[in-house]
């Protein structure tokens, strides 16, 4: 797995998972975004992850979009 997209609310949070991922991102976002990037604390929107997975699809990245987690406590 190169590049992991997980749902947080109405985005996605863009988390590397291979120096192939990372490099990838470093090539798509501004330098100043490298370390939020590298940490996985970048999110982007539902649209802009469509456009991103195609992308990086068409390079020949691994991804794994991940669904929503939810959980509910009964009493």
């Amino acid at each position: 797995m190169d590049l992991s997209l997980i749902t947080e609310g109405q985005a996605f949070r863009l988390q590397p998972e291979s120096v192939h991922g990372m490099l990838w991102l470093q090539t798509h976002f501004e330098e100043s975004h490298w370390e939020l990037l590298a940490e996985g604390l970048a999110t982007v929107s539902h649209s802009n992850a469509d456009e991103l997975i195609e992308d990086a699809s068409n390079a020949g990245l691994n991804l794994s979009p991940l669904p929503v987690l939810s959980s509910q406590l009964n009493s």
